[in-house]
């Protein structure tokens, strides 16, 4: 089994200023490891889980954590802040930061060693001993010390799935029977808060003398308690903030509803809590459903956050995107080359298709790709929903998605129904209804009437003044020439380069392949401009490393040989380990040479048919060897800086000795 944590996953030197950009540089790690295959599509994952609910814990300790399709392997990532970070706690930043990644679909065993970890953080002693740490390798043995599952009594382990959490009373005489509790609890991914707020429970349950008897509903799966259990109890705690499973088993008991993480933070007084509610006899009543606003999402002012959720909303829909524009893309970009542009015309396959004909293998490669770029714009619509509202919100997202194509409202049409069929069905869940329709809420009522309001916003209220906007924008990009098209190159090779596969990069992208769903020259010269520009950053770290490679590491000229091939293949994210282990030198040079590759892609009017490829789609360019030749300019000028700016640190500082590798800090 492959270690969930190596000292390669151990920053204890953790220098980001914000939550983001914590979970950035520990995920820059796993992608280095090859824990996580896509970077910006991981990060917009644990941003949705963020921004469900904060993951700040009292005690210092920060758990960004999310299920993701772009983790190959369950991991776990470590930090020490020593000036702290915020996570929404209530006592202050934290300064233990761990990302915990877990793959869609991971298997029972390491979700098992991931929950075990997150009820550890719940013992001071554990904490204690890694803030003491200063040795990677000896803070990720320590973390992965309790992999294996003890044989005997573990004084540190918390109870298991319907184990009881005895207190003192469990000595007590038969007449003087001990309060007894069961308790639920969950959380939305079912790894980190859910096991914590079963060990916090158990531990205020033994130093109250409370019986206490937990089924924690995580991604490992769960054992229900026994229905002697939950007859015997005198009241139950539900701690969770998704829905419990098999409510009716708890009927005619008191319960407290609350969130999970008032579960971990405010143990003591849940408990009391079930207690006040056995005494005056509440049974059979369920709180409505809305958790503390303490403990729930929207900790921290929702207007402070709006840019942040709405960046993650936007990218949680691109990075679902992506995959449909480089399959449809490529396979549309193919049947050009081996059918020309004029295949597009041509009859179905599903009609006429000659096996030995080379032009009916175009036309089929043509109406496959062009089957898959029809989902462009309902994928983004359903999965900027889908990051706002969960699955139930998937529905209305892609019914508004395809009316945008319906109504010509373009890619612009896609971004209004996917936040508006977000915004429908956020409104529709604060709704209270009856426990009985709690049941087909998510998978009938709520897409329903989402759905029609979404339908009705884009038919007759939005829908129009979008696509004249859509139309606007085409006809802009169309009439571009001179020195407008430069400008415009010139900030799409900026944005390109300045995070690299981030946020600003994201856009750039999205705005390019957005014009490809309905293809004209200018949309085409953007596509080139935006693929030429993120081809730089790794070309001209490489160059460097082979020209000057006594101003980088050994780390560093190793990743410079892998970056020619990253960078031919149009993967800005090669670039990313210098960026972080020197970003004012390498960021402001990467930026530079995107700009001069951009602004001579336009002007040289070079166009492409395909959204991704790098140099192995130089056939399908319009004006190839020009734009190869912006390419290269803007590698050298890029790479000339980085090696200047580092010749002149060198020169200031004195040379470094040859086995000294550069402390890795991440840009602020």
């Amino acid at each position: 089994m492959s270690e969930l944590i190596t000292a390669e996953l151990v920053d204890l030197d953790l220098s980001a200023a914000t939550k983001h950009e914590a979970a950035r540089s520990l995920a820059e790690r796993m992608v280095a490891e090859g824990r996580v295959t896509d970077l910006d599509g991981f990060l917009a994952d644990v941003a949705a889980r963020e921004a469900q609910m904060p993951t700040g814990l009292d005690g210092g300790i920060g758990i960004p954590h999310c299920r993701s399709e772009h983790v190959t392997m369950p991991t776990l990532a470590f930090g020490h802040s020593d000036r702290g970070i915020d996570f929404g706690a209530a006592d202050g930043p934290a300064d233990l930061i761990f990302l915990i990644a877990a793959p869609a679909g991971a298997d029972d065993d390491h979700l098992t060693i991931l929950s075990a970890l997150a009820r550890r953080l719940m013992d001071p002693d554990f904490t204690g001993s890694l803030r003491a740490e200063r040795d990677p390798g000896a803070a990720a043995a320590l973390i992965r010390g309790k992999e294996a599952v003890p044989s005997g009594p573990d004084p540190d382990a918390s109870p298991a799935d319907g184990a009881a959490a005895n207190g003192p009373a469990d000595s007590a005489a038969p007449d003087d029977e001990p309060f007894r509790i069961v308790a639920v609890t969950s959380c939305p991914t079912g790894i980190a808060h859910t096991y914590m707020a079963a060990e916090s429970l158990a531990a205020a349950a033994r130093a109250e003398g409370v019986v206490l008897d937990v089924e924690t509903q995580g991604s490992a799966g769960f054992e229900r308690l026994d229905p002697g259990l939950i007859d015997a109890a005198d009241a139950v705690i539900w701690a969770h903030d998704v829905e419990v499973r098999d409510k009716a088993r708890f009927n005619g008991k008191p319960v407290v509803d609350t969130g999970v993480k008032a579960g971990i933070n405010r143990p003591a007084e849940l408990i009391a809590e079930a207690r006040r509610k056995a005494e005056r006899g509440e049974v059979g009543t369920v709180a409505g459903g809305a958790h503390d606003q303490n403990d729930g999402a929207a900790t921290g002012g929702d207007s402070a956050h709006f840019g942040i959720r709405l960046r993650t909303y936007l990218m949680s829909g691109v990075s679902y995107m992506v995959p449909f524009v480089a399959a449809g893309g490529l396979l549309i970009a193919l049947s050009f080359a081996i059918g020309g542009y004029e295949i597009a015309g041509a009859k179905s396959v599903a009609d006429h298709f000659v096996w030995g004909e080379a032009d009916s293998w175009a036309a089929l490669l043509n109406q496959i790709g062009t089957a898959a770029f029809a989902f462009l714009v309902p994928v983004l619509a359903g999965y900027i929903a889908y990051g706002m509202a969960d699955r139930p919100a998937l529905v209305p997202g892609f019914v508004g998605g395809a009316i945008a194509l319906t109504i010509n409202a373009g890619f612009l049409g896609g971004l209004a129904a996917g936040l508006l069929a977000g915004a429908a069905v956020m409104a529709i869940q604060r709704v209270e209804v009856h426990p009985t329709l709690r049941g087909i809420m998510p998978v009938l009522v709520i897409p329903l009437l989402a759905s029609v309001v979404v339908g009705l916003l884009m038919f007759i209220v939005v829908g129009k003044p979008i696509a004249s906007l859509q139309r606007a924008l085409t006809d802009g990009l169309n009439g571009l020439s001179g020195s407008n098209a430069i400008i415009l190159g010139i900030v799409l090779g900026l944005m390109m380069c300045f995070d690299m596969g981030g946020p600003l990069n994201k856009v750039a992208y999205a705005f390019a392949v957005g014009g490809l769903a309905d293809p004209t020259p200018g949309s085409l010269k953007v596509m080139a401009a935006v693929m030429a520009a993120g081809m730089v950053p790794p070309l001209a770290m490489a160059l460097a490393t082979t020209v000057r490679g006594r101003l980088f590491s050994k780390t560093e000229q190793e990743n410079g040989r892998a970056a020619w091939v990253l960078g031919a293949s149009f993967i800005s994210e090669g670039a990313i380990p210098f960026a972080a282990a020197d970003p004012l030198r390498v960021i402001p040079s990467v930026m530079a040479g995107g700009a001069v590759t951009g602004a001579l892609s336009m002007a040289f009017g070079c166009t492409l048919r395909a959204p991704h490829g790098g140099i192995f789609v130089v056939p399908l360019i319009g004006n190839p060897f020009l734009y190869l030749l912006a390419i290269a300019a803007g590698t050298v000028v890029a790479s000339a800086l980085v090696v200047l700016l580092k010749g002149m640190r060198r020169t200031t500082e004195g040379p470094a000795p040859a086995s000294e590798e550069p402390k890795v800090s991440v840009a602020a």
